[in-house]
C-alpha cells in the first residue's frame, strides 16, 4: 500500500511539473518577441546550475533504492547527499564573484552575490555535518536513506529562502526546511525526550508560521504586492496605510525571530537542542540559522529599508533580551547541548546587532559595513558550531550521549588533538583572540558604536563576559580534571582530518579575517537597494 501511495504521489508530481513546464513555455512564446531575449535567458540560466545539482541529487536519491539493496541504498544516498551539497557549494562560491543580479520565475527568485555567498556557506555546513554525523548515526541505527533525503530537502528549503524575492517563495522555502527538520528531530520515536522536543518544535513552529502568514497578508493589503522590489517602491512612495504596514512588519519580524531563536521567541531552542539526537541538533542549529538570518536581512533591508527607524527598534529589544537571557541562563546548564542552545540564542543577539546598525538617522552610509559584519558573524557562528558538535559526536558512543559537562573531563589526556580543537571552538564562541570569533564580535560592536548605540555595545560586552564563563569551564574540565573514562576515541580518517581543518580554519580566519570580510562586504554592497 505504501508503494502504491508513493507511485500516486510521483505521478501527481510529474503531472504538476508537466503543467508548469507547459505554462512556462506558453509564457516564453508569448512574452519573447525575438531570439535575442531567448539567448539572454539561456545565458542567465547557468546561475541556477548549483541549485539544480541539489534538486537532481534529491531526485536520484529518492529513486536509487528501487535498483539496489537496502544497505547499498543507505551508502549511495549518503554519498549522493554529500557530493551534491559539496558540488553545489563550489558552484555557489564561484557565482559569488558575479556582481550582477538575475531574476527568474516572474522575479520570484533572485540570484545575486549575497545569495551565492550564503548558499555556499549553508551547503558547506550541510556537507561537513554529514561527515561528522556518520559514525554517530551508524551507532544508533539511524544511518538510513530517509535521514539524508530529509536533510537534502531541508537544504533545498534553505536555498529557496536565501534566494526568495517574493513572500510566497520565502514561505515555501521556510516550510520546506521546517517540515524536514520537524521529522528529523522526531526520528528517535523510542526516546521520549526526542518525541517531546519534536512536538514542541512543531507546535511552536506552526504558531510562528501563523504569525508570518498573518503579517504577509497585512503587508500585501498595505502595499498591494508580495514582491520585495514592489514592496520597497510602495513603502518609499509614502502612499500606504502606516498602521496596517506596521502590524504586518511586527508579525513578520516575530516569525523571523522564531526561526533565529531570538528572545522571547526562543522557547523551543533549549528543548530541541537537548532532546534531539546530537546529529539532528547540528542540522537544526547550523544552516537553518544562517538561512533565517539571510531571509530576515533580505526582507528588512531589500524590502523595508525606508522603514528602518521602525523595525530597528524591534530588533534592539530582541538583541538585548537575547544576549542577556542567553549568556546568563547558559551559566547554570549542566547539559552541554542545552548550554549551546543558550549560546545560540546569545549569538543570534549579536547577529541582530549588526542587522539593526545599518541605518542612522535615515542615512545608509554605514549600511554595507553593518550588514557585512552581521553576515560575517553568521558565517563564523556556523563554522564554529559545526566544529563544536563534531567533537561532541566524536565523544559519544553507542547508547551513550556525551552531552554532560563531566563527559569532557580529561579530554586532553585521551586525545590532545580533539581537546585542542574543542578549546579553539570555545575560545571562538567566547570571542577570545586570536580566533575568528573575536574579530566577528569586534566588527559587530564597531558597527553598533558607529550607529550611536553605545549602551547596547556595552551591554553586549558585559553579557559576553558572562558567556565566557561557561565556555572556559569546558576548557578547564578538558585540561585540568582527571578523565572519568580512559577509553580511546575512535575516529575515522575523514573525521580527524575535517575536525583538524575546522580548527585551523577558525584560527586562520581569526589571524587573517580580511578576505572573508571583503567577500561579505562586496556581497552586501552589490545587493543593497539603490
Amino acid at each position: 500500500m505504501a508503494v502504491y501511495h508513493q507511485r500516486i504521489v510521483d505521478a501527481f508530481g510529474a503531472v504538476v511539473t508537466l503543467l508548469l513546464l507547459c505554462r512556462a513555455t506558453h509564457r516564453f512564446q508569448r512574452d519573447s518577441p525575438n531570439l535575442v531575449r531567448a539567448i539572454k535567458i539561456m545565458q542567465a540560466a547557468h546561475v541556477l546550475l548549483p541549485d539544480a545539482v541539489v534538486v537532481l541529487g534529491i531526485v536520484i536519491a529518492s529513486r536509487v533504492g528501487d535498483f539496489c539493496s537496502e544497505a547499498t541504498n543507505r551508502r549511495l544516498t549518503y554519498l549522493i547527499a554529500l557530493l551534491s551539497s559539496a558540488v553545489a557549494c563550489v558552484g555557489f562560491a564561484i557565482q559569488s564573484f558575479d556582481p550582477h543580479q538575475y531574476y527568474f520565475f516572474s522575479r520570484m527568485i533572485v540570484i545575486d552575490s549575497f545569495a551565492s555567498v550564503m548558499k555556499s556557506v549553508v551547503s558547506l555546513g550541510f556537507a561537513v555535518s554529514l561527515v561528522y554525523s556518520r559514525r554517530y548515526l551508524e551507532d544508533r541505527d539511524m544511518f538510513r536513506d530517509h535521514v539524508f533525503l530529509l536533510g537534502m530537502f531541508s537544504l533545498l528549503g534553505q536555498l529557496i529562502m536565501i534566494s526568495g524575492n517574493h513572500f510566497l517563495m520565502l514561505y515555501l522555502g521556510l516550510e520546506l526546511m521546517s517540515l524536514s527538520l520537524y521529522a528529523m528531530v522526531a526520528l528517535r520515536r523510542d526516546v521520549a525526550q526526542s518525541s517531546e522536543a519534536a512536538m514542541k518544535y512543531y507546535v511552536l513552529g506552526a504558531l510562528a508560521t501563523g504569525f508570518l502568514l498573518y503579517g504577509i497578508s497585512m503587508l500585501y493589503g498595505a502595499t498591494g504586492s508580495l514582491e520585495l522590489n514592489e514592496v520597497l517602491k510602495a513603502v518609499a512612495s509614502g502612499h500606504i496605510n502606516d498602521a496596517v504596514l506596521l502590524f504586518g512588519v511586527i508579525f513578520i519580524v516575530a516569525g523571523v525571530a522564531f526561526k533565529m531563536g531570538a528572545v522571547p521567541f526562543h522557547m523551543w531552542v533549549p528543548d530541541v537542542y537537548q532532546g534531539a539526537p546530537t546529529a539532528m541538533t547540528l542540522f537544526v542549529g547550523g544552516g537553518p540559522k544562517v538561512a533565517a538570518f539571510a531571509w530576515g536581512l533580505r526582507f528588512l533591508v531589500m524590502g523595508l529599508l525606508p522603514l528602518a527607524a521602525g523595525w530597528q527598534g524591534m530588533l534592539v529589544i530582541l538583541a538585548a533580551l537575547s544576549m542577556v537571557v542567553g549568556n546568563i541562563t547558559g551559566i547554570v546548564q549542566p547539559n552541554v547541548k542545552r548550554m549551546l542552545a543558550y549560546s545560540a540564542i546569545a549569538n543570534m543577539g549579536f547577529v541582530l546587532l549588526g542587522l539593526l546598525a545599518g541605518v542612522v538617522d535615515g542615512k545608509t552610509e554605514g549600511a554595507a559595513s553593518a550588514y557585512g559584519s552581521a553576515t560575517f558573524y553568521s558565517i563564523v557562528y556556523l563554522v564554529t558550531t559545526t566544529g563544536t558538535f563534531g567533537v561532541i559526536m566524536l565523544l559519544a558512543r553507542r547508547d551513550f550521549e556525551a552531552d554532560m559537562l563531566e563527559d569532557f573531563k580529561g579530554l586532553n589526556q585521551r586525545s590532545p588533538v580533539f581537546a585542542f580543537v574543542m578549546m579553539v571552538m570555545m575560545f571562538s564562541l567566547a570571542g577570545i583572540p586570536p580566533t575568528v570569533g573575536f574579530y566577528a564580535k569586534l566588527a559587530v560592536l564597531e558597527a553598533t558604536m558607529n550607529a550611536g548605540l553605545t549602551w547596547l555595545a556595552v551591554l553586549a560586552v558585559i553579557t559576553s563576559l558572562f558567556g565566557a564563563f561557561y565556555y572556559l569551564r569546558i576548557v578547564k574540565l578538558m585540561y585540568f580534571d582527571a578523565p572519568q573514562d580512559t577509553t580511546p576515541l575512535p575516529a575515522g580518517a575523514g573525521n580527524r582530518t575535517l575536525l583538524a581543518l575546522n580548527g585551523v580554519a577558525v584560527l586562520a580566519l581569526g589571524i587573517v579575517p580580511g578576505p572573508l570580510m571583503t567577500v561579505c562586504l562586496q556581497a552586501i554592497s552589490h545587493t543593497l537597494p539603490r
